[in-house]
């Protein structure tokens, strides 16, 4: 089966900067794309920023200009750099994938375990 790992939170004041890392194993012929979610207390799940395997991204109006994903492919890990971290930054935050896991290929999606995340002074 395949695994997601997230790490990489923490604890962080206003202004600072985390990254965040993903790493996928297990039996993985190609992983279309890859992304993060993130989820504050007494709200809904949000699409923080994704990337597909083509090198595309796509980031929440939010998070623009502050966060960069990245994809190192070999190592099937995505990454979040989080720059200029705000307070309503403060949320779990969960990698997820689109991949192929069986050869003829069948299409499947995974997610972490979740990473907390605390912007706080």
């Amino acid at each position: 089966q395949v695994q997601l790992v997230e790490s990489g939170g923490g604890l962080v004041q206003p202004g600072g900067s985390l990254r965040l890392s993903c790493a996928a194993s297990g039996t993985i012929f190609r992983i279309n794309a890859m992304g993060w979610y993130r989820q504050a207390p007494g709200k809904q799940r949000e699409l923080v920023a994704s990337t597909t395997s083509g090198g595309s991204a796509n980031y929440a109006d939010s998070v623009k200009d502050r966060f960069t994903i990245s994809r190192d492919n070999a190592k099937n890990t995505v990454y979040l750099q989080m720059n200029s971290l705000k307070p309503e930054d403060t949320a779990v935050y969960y990698c997820n994938a689109e991949l192929i896991t069986q050869w003829p290929p069948v299409n499947g999606v995974s997610w972490g375990q979740g990473t907390q995340v605390t912007v706080s002074s």
